[in-house]
């Protein structure tokens, strides 16, 4: 499995390989000047101690070259750490990107099936975990393998009998690093998990804070946190014991493989046939010291590799999640007049929960369209089947006659504005907000957006205008948030709009002037809307009365309260009190 994940990743390196290259070169003259350093210091030994006058001046030159090679190395070292770097962030910048991208493109059957802080806990955390693993990686595998060889062959030149000795011992270390390593692997998993676990947990009570205070169930929502964050300790601290026993458990295993050398080393300097100085088993115990350095580096590494493995895991399994079918080829519809259609139309979110079946009606250009009913009954889907958020199970809805699955999202959905229950105001000034999603609208039409919606007004109280930054959960009321959202579909001027309670946040008067602002919008344009409050649409061209996925009355209000059928009854219900 970490193959296949490793694999990808790579496939993600590709394009910045000259990176790997610059590390790699950088990594082999590091490590030259690294390994040649313990020659140079045998020589110095062995001109003290193997003679009775001390050359001075060959001695001077000698710690001159290691001087040098030490800067020389500092030097390569530094541009390997670099190259590493900017290799990791190139690649996971390359995988943040395309993980936001699949966010706006994958399929939102299984965006509404997926909480929010878990998928943000796989752009950010998950992400940042397997670029840690990565700049790991590279700067001490690279460093680490190449090390190994070159220590390897300076040994058996030096002293092929203990060198022997070194390559046969050092597998136990490798070993007790692989036992370790697959005790973590599932430690490191559940890990993730948890934190994925957490950070929906977090988002979901930071998001209805005011909800839990409202309800007094803040000690509960302590204590749920306490069991998700209990749990994400228990595995973390099971994850992190193994990494953290990885290390030592290597070092101790080599520190008695190097005691064993030094002694045995000993005993053949004393043996004149081996022909071994002081000063060559300095470097040979310095080579071999270098030799199981990697292995340790190595062991340490692995604990972070399972971490960033199953982080990697994680993002791959969104990534390869299934992207809403390309409609590239598909019709630009354009000059959209705003005659829609429904013909038969039966969905639902789950094929054992029905929902909308065999749904038809007909809205003529320049209609208002509104649709009522209880809660689930079916108004939002609708909605989201005409954006094309969905489509049909079965029957077809169309836009001037042409099956809006034959036409590309892009241009059916330019033909809609939308203002829903729910306000978004992005981080940015209330120039911006307003003129989302308008093509480099002029600063007069944005204003005369924010005047016609009655905000103009408020936004020239505040600091800086237009030019004020909004966005926070403070800086604006929920109704003024709303108007926002209205102006920018008053600057859009779509053919066809969508008003989902577009004015449930307003007071009494202010909505009263939005009304009657969208009575002039919506002149010559086609109009669906939502509404629980049944006196905003009296005037409506055609009212559809939905119950468990049908219409089943649908005319003007008048008409439905003489009927004195199921909308006689939610509006007499509505207005008992009145």
């Amino acid at each position: 499995m970490n193959k296949g994940i490793l694999k990808r990743i790579l496939s993600y390196i590709k394009p910045y390989r000259i990176w790997l290259y610059v590390s790699l070169i950088s990594a082999l003259i590091y490590v030259f000047t690294t390994l040649y350093i313990p020659i140079l210091t045998g020589d110095a030994i062995n001109l003290i101690v193997g003679s009775h006058l001390v050359d001075f001046k060959k001695v001077t030159i000698k710690i001159l070259f290691i001087v040098g090679l030490f800067i020389l190395g500092s030097i390569f070292q530094w541009i390997m750490a670099y190259g590493a770097n900017t290799l990791s962030y190139q690649t996971v910048k390359d995988i943040r990107k395309q993980t936001i991208n699949k966010i706006l493109n994958v399929e939102l059957r299984y965006l509404d099936k997926i909480s929010p802080g878990d998928i943000i806990t796989r752009v950010i955390s998950d992400v940042d975990q397997v670029s840690d693993g990565l700049i790991q990686c590279f700067q001490q595998f690279l460093t680490g393998i190449v090390t190994i060889i070159g220590t390897l062959i300076l040994m058996f030149i030096i002293c092929w009998p203990i060198a022997i000795a070194v390559v046969v011992l050092t597998p136990l270390s490798m070993f007790v690093a692989s036992f370790i390593a697959k005790s973590s692997a599932k430690s490191f998993k559940e890990q993730s998990i948890k934190r994925g676990d957490l950070g929906s947990f977090s988002n979901e009570y930071v998001s209805n804070q005011k909800i839990v205070i409202s309800y007094n169930q803040q000690k509960e929502a302590i204590k749920k946190f306490d069991e998700i964050n209990e749990e994400l300790g228990k595995y973390t601290f099971k994850a992190q014991l193994f990494g953290a026993l990885a290390n030592p458990s290597t070092r101790f295993v080599n520190a008695i493989i190097y005691a064993v050398l030094a002694v045995g080393g000993a005993l053949l300097v004393l043996n004149k046939d081996f022909n071994l100085s002081i000063g060559s088993l300095y470097s040979f115990l310095t080579y071999a010291s270098h030799y199981t350095k990697p292995f340790n580096e190595i062991s340490g590494v692995i604990a972070e590799l399972q971490n960033s493995f199953a982080s990697a895991k994680r993002i791959f399994a969104f990534l390869d999640q299934e992207e809403q079918a390309s409609d590239k080829d598909n019709l630009k519809i354009e000059d959209v007049k705003g005659l829609v259609r429904l013909e038969d139309v039966s969905f639902s979110y789950e094929q054992n929960q029905k929902l909308i079946e065999h749904l038809s009606f007909r809205a003529k250009p320049g209609a208002s369209v509104a649709i009522v009913g209880p809660t689930g009954c079916g108004k939002t889907t609708l909605i989201n089947l005409l954006m094309r958020f969905y489509d049909p199970n079965e029957g077809a809805i169309k836009l001037e006659n042409y099956d809006i699955r034959d036409l590309t999202r892009d241009s059916l959905r330019e033909s809609y504005g939308m203002v829903l229950q729910d306000t978004w105001i992005f981080q940015g000034t209330i120039k911006e907000n307003i003129a989302y999603g308008s093509e480099n609208p002029s600063e007069e039409e944005i204003i005369e957006a924010a005047k016609r919606a009655k905000v103009h007004n408020f936004v020239m109280r505040m600091e800086n205008g237009y030019d004020t930054i909004v966005g926070g959960s403070n800086d604006l009321s929920e109704g003024q948030r709303q108007l926002l959202c209205i102006a920018r579909l008053m600057l859009r001027k779509p053919q066809i709009l969508i008003l989902d309670e577009a004015t449930s946040s307003l007071d009494t008067r202010t909505e009263l002037i939005i009304q009657q602002n969208f009575r002039e919008l919506i002149k010559g344009k086609t109009s669906f809307i939502i509404a629980h409050r049944l006196s905003t649409i009296t005037e409506a061209d055609i009212i559809l009365v939905m119950k468990d996925g049908n219409v089943i009355e649908q005319g003007t209000h008048d008409e439905l309260l003489n009927k004195r059928g199921f909308y006689y009854e939610l509006y007499n219900a509505q207005f008992a009190n009145d």
